[in-house]
């Protein structure tokens, strides 16, 4: 019985590819007792993986969060899936306002001591005495009143890029920072405000309106489906978006656009922009807001010391970065004294400019070329990269598959990498330059760009 991932991401996205299916991302979040989570975990996997559904999710003895891409075939055999559970028979998939076939490469089902870290330790405290949820139509109109107070329990690097108009926005990195924070700026209206509180899609709200009514909050209300929802529903019922902005998710896309409101700048040169990247140094990852053009000019990094990195040989990298702690913690490093135009805590609801758009159809702004996109090129696998010689700018490779050829058009993809292609002018196979290089063979070419060990090499079909 398979329980864990056995593909790369470079190849699940390859398959994907050659598919050529629709897939539907979505979310969907229950809070429910579920006493045995590594037996409901591994159940779940099994059945999910049948069905070729990807995405990341989290199994607590609390319930289970969900953000997932499923084929839309399966779309009906994966609700099928669901209501095998009592406490998940109904519930609401929000299905995010855009698409992408790569917003997940890989099936992770974790279990954790929660699906929200809250850091409570109140065995008093009912997560399911939940507040009064609000539909889009309701929301927009509780907050016309005076009387309303809305917060943002999303993180600072999620508020930045788009927040509903008004609404209190805490400078937090962490869901539970914002708990004992907000309970102090507001003790003195439990009785005379509306609290009404949003986020992505609703779980972190849903905690946060149990707990405010725990603490004695008279009149606890909340965004029902969270900001996904919110959209999916002012689009179907010609209402007015009382969001503004981009709405951050946690997949590979890294938002998805509200309103054609650019609210946030640059981290490096200020200029509107609302454009997530994560740093490309492996030993940074940090993310942050970057333009193209300072994108192209700083190579993806997010200063000049991890541009110079990026530049050193791979072992040195690699020592480098021995002991830091990045990847998992990626989405929580969205600060750094290298970033000038970094705005957190009280944002504003003036847009700065207007995204543009394309040909009415994309509208979340440049995305950067990597293996998430979906490669349009028909290509045949061949070899994998083994190290790349940063003076003389030149790639090594070990045939793995088919044959290549002098003049053969190559394309070299990696996650960092992104999508390169190359025409082979010259390569060295065995130490000998040559014009054929079969399986087995170790090659080398010059390469402009830096390679990395996760590449693939591809030859493009005609």
């Amino acid at each position: 019985m398979q329980l864990y991932n056995t593909l790369s991401a470079e190849e699940r996205a390859e398959l994907i590819d050659q598919a050529g299916k629709q897939r539907l991302t979505l979310s969907f979040y229950a809070y429910a007792k579920i006493e045995d989570s590594k037996k409901f975990r591994d159940d779940i996997f099994v059945a999910w993986n049948a069905l070729d559904a990807l995405g990341r999710i989290y199994v607590a003895h609390e319930g289970i969060n969900a953000q997932m891409n499923v084929p839309a075939e399966n779309i009906e055999a994966f609700r099928e899936t669901l209501e095998v559970y009592d406490f998940m028979k109904g519930i609401r998939l929000n299905v995010a306002v855009e698409q992408d076939d790569h917003a997940f490469l890989k099936l992770t089902i974790k279990v954790r001591h929660k699906i929200v870290a809250d850091g409570l330790n109140d065995d008093t405290f009912d997560v399911t005495n939940k507040g009064v949820h609000l539909k889009a139509k309701e929301f927009n109109e509780i907050l016309e009143d005076p009387n309303t107070i809305v917060v943002d329990f999303r993180n600072h690097y999620e508020s930045e890029v788009g927040h509903f108009k008004g609404a209190i926005t805490p400078d937090v990195e962490t869901f539970r920072e914002s708990l004992p924070i907000i309970n102090e700026q507001l003790q003195d209206h439990k009785d005379d405000k509306n609290l009404v509180m949003y986020c992505t899609g609703g779980i972190r709200c849903e905690k946060a309106s149990a707990y405010f009514k725990h603490q004695g909050f008279k009149n606890v209300f909340q965004l029902e489906g969270g900001i996904i929802n919110y959209a999916k529903q002012i689009e179907e019922e010609g209402l007015e978006s009382k969001f503004i902005g981009k709405n951050f998710v946690f997949d590979n896309r890294l938002g998805e656009r509200i309103t054609d409101d650019i609210v946030s700048q640059c981290h490096q040169c200020g200029k509107p922009c609302d454009n997530h990247t994560n740093c490309v140094n492996d030993g940074c990852h940090l993310l942050f807001i970057q333009c193209d053009d300072c994108k192209a000019a700083m190579e993806n990094c997010c200063s000049t010391e991890c541009q110079e990195t990026i530049h050193l040989p791979w072992e040195e990298q690699v020592k480098l970065r021995k002991g830091k702690q990045v990847g998992n913690k990626v989405f929580r490093k969205g600060k750094s004294e290298s970033l000038k135009f970094k705005h957190s805590g009280e944002l504003s609801d003036t847009a700065l400019a207007t995204a543009p758009t394309r040909g009415g159809a994309e509208r979340s702004g440049a995305k950067s070329a990597n293996i998430r996109q979906k490669i349009k090129v028909k290509k045949t696998l061949v070899g994998k990269a083994e190290h790349y010689y940063v003076k003389a700018q030149v790639g090594l490779f070990t045939i793995e598959n088919q044959e290549l050829n002098l003049g053969d058009k190559i394309l070299i993809s990696g996650p960092t990498t992104g999508d390169q292609e190359l025409v082979l002018e010259k390569m060295i196979v065995n130490d000998t330059e040559n014009t054929l290089a079969k399986k087995g063979d170790r090659v080398t070419f010059a390469v402009p760009f830096r390679v990395r060990l996760s590449d693939k090499l591809y030859k493009i079909l005609d």
